[in-house]
């Protein structure tokens, strides 16, 4: 059971981290031909009454395929757009997913792994000259070992362990005055990174505490009970005073949510990682987590990494979670259908369990243009960047390859506009330097004033459009599948319909395919909660006004207009 709904489920609050334009867009609608009319775009929903109902556990996990219009769900109606494609040719891309380890062996993503076929597999050689040997299934920056993790710091950490030398112990009066403002930002940046591991490490006692005393009732009910599993109405019923009151009312209600005590014990486990990854390497000062020998300060030092992209099945889930939103093989049967066929999944492995570096970033996005991938997908994010400059070299010179970058917003609900966030393709948070990046804020199934998911980042200049985020089901490593929520999750939705787009109507430009998108979405004229920090109340606004587009995710309607742009009709 996920932990963030056992310690929901139990009334505990818990937040968890990340995990635009200004010029008018290219693809105007005023002026788009008409459509035929059995295929008419639909964007205007004034009319349209979101649904009451309750859904079913199989119409939650296929929510963001479905269509506003016939289903009263704000997916992206993908049956309608593949409906319209039936007697069109597509053409296949690839599309490179720059995350953790993916698993390519699982059962739903191992027929559409991309191999580069000018590599002759594990002859120790770089066949095709490209400087990476034997990278059969792609790259990975991250090197180590095959099956290991990737445990890291946060840039935050990197900063001030990086600047502790200099300035660890010294006052003001120590200081020349060249350096007053770097010592102020070193002291600055010292006190977050101390209080945000004291937090972290208090939270990881905290629910080992919880783990421990459910633990002992457990043990408790199954001994005064003669069994090892239990009903809700045994526990109702047992009056012990081994089992204290509040315990037991714990494990009612983790029964009552529908999951084993093991699952849910299983759930608060991994809420004691989580803090303590973050206690004890996040925000460690003294941790050194880098594997690969190279200097991350020098971004000619390339000679790095290995061609394991998997990383650790029992670790990494995050790049197998958004692989397979994009690209699970579709109608074969088992699990769940990616968003576009006809794709071949490139692996880069590049984020680690804490922040990426900007040269694994700078590099990955250089390797996946390289070798030939039209769509990237990037759903990762931070807050610092030292090395920004080198990440916009490498936006801009995807651009000069007419490769499309798709980045998610980030799941801290700021306001990006105001905030930094890391990867972007602005410096000043207003003018773009490029033209061939979509970044992505993540939505709900409730098309009322709950639609943005409360974590999302917004920005009307640097948001550029909405996607399904919220209890998005797909692909786990080890052949499994479950449902997760986050900005990472909406942005492969949006580069599953780029590349669908891509793969159909080849002839569209990176910058093309990205107004597509935006000009096509759904719009929402309503007020809308914004996203707050849970246990914040929420303020509200226009939908529109948290995105440069206003818009959401429509693949249907991106289909037909990329259409029209080809085809002048």
């Amino acid at each position: 059971m996920n932990f963030t709904k056992v310690v929901l489920g139990l009334g505990v609050i818990l937040t968890l981290s990340s995990c635009g334009s200004t010029k008018p867009s290219t693809v105007a609608e005023a002026v788009a031909p008409k459509a035929p009319k059995e295929f008419v775009m639909q964007i205007a929903t004034d009319n349209v009454v979101a649904k009451k109902q309750e859904m079913s556990k199989e119409e939650i996990q296929k929510w963001p395929h479905m269509d506003i219009f016939t289903d009263s769900v704000p997916g992206m109606s993908l049956d309608k757009a593949y409906e319209f494609l039936k007697d069109k040719t597509p053409q296949t891309i690839i599309v490179a997913v720059v995350d953790s380890g993916i698993d390519i062996e699982h059962e739903d993503l191992k027929n559409v792994a991309w191999t580069n076929e000018d590599e002759i597999p594990n002859n120790g050689k770089d066949d095709d000259n490209n400087g990476y040997v034997d990278d059969i299934h792609g790259w990975n920056f991250l090197g180590g070992k095959p099956g290991s993790a990737a445990p890291e710091q946060l840039e935050i950490t990197r900063i001030v362990a990086k600047l502790t030398p200099k300035y660890d112990g010294k006052t003001e009066e120590d200081i020349a005055d060249a350096d007053k403002e770097e010592f102020a930002y070193y002291n600055k940046l010292k006190e977050e990174v101390t209080n945000k591991q004291k937090q972290a490490a208090g939270q990881m006692a905290f629910y080992q505490g919880m783990l421990n005393t459910i633990k002992e009732a457990d043990d408790a009910v199954k001994k005064a009970l003669g069994k090892d599993v239990y009903t809700v109405d045994e526990l109702t019923a047992l009056n012990d005073e081994s089992v204290k009151p509040q315990i037991k009312g714990m494990l009612l209600k983790m029964l009552a949510s529908g999951a084993t005590i093991e699952e849910s014990l299983h759930g608060i486990e991994e809420g004691v990682n989580y803090f303590k990854s973050q206690a004890e390497t996040m925000y460690n000062l003294d941790f050194k987590g880098r594997v690969t020998g190279d200097d991350p300060e020098d971004i000619t030092d390339t000679n790095y990494g290995n061609n394991y992209t998997l990383g650790s099945k029992d670790d990494e889930i995050h790049g197998t979670h958004v692989s397979g939103i994009i690209c699970a093989e579709r109608n074969n049967g088992i699990g769940m259908n990616g968003v576009a066929g006809n794709v071949k999944l490139m692996s880069v492995r590049a984020v680690p369990d804490g922040d990426e570096y900007d040269k694994d970033v700078a590099l990955a996005i250089r390797y996946a243009v390289d070798n030939g991938a039209k769509v990237v997908n990037m759903s990762f994010g931070k807050s610092y960047s030292p090395h920004a400059q080198w990440v916009y070299d490498a936006i801009k010179y995807a651009e000069s390859k007419d490769v499309l970058l798709v980045h998610a917003a980030g799941n801290d609900s700021k306001d990006i506009d105001v905030e930094d966030n890391f990867p972007n393709d602005s410096k000043d948070k207003i003018n773009e330097f490029a033209d061939n990046v979509i970044t992505v804020g993540a939505m709900t199934r409730h098309f009322d004033e709950n639609i943005s998911a409360s974590f999302s980042n917004y920005g009307v200049y640097n948001v550029d459009i909405f996607a399904p985020g919220k209890t998005i089901y797909a692909t786990f490593p080890k052949d499994n599948y479950q449902s997760i929520s986050g900005t990472s999750m909406a942005s492969p939705e949006v580069a599953g319909v780029a590349a669908l787009i891509r793969s159909y109507y080849p002839s569209l430009t990176a910058s093309q395919v990205k107004n597509i998108l935006m000009d096509s979405g759904i719009a929402m004229h309503q007020v809308v909660k914004m996203p707050a920090d849970r246990g914040a109340k929420a303020d509200k606004r226009d939908f529109d006004s948290l995105s440069v587009s206003g818009r959401i995710l429509n693949a249907y309607n991106a289909v037909i207009l990329a259409d029209q742009i080809v085809n002048g009709k």
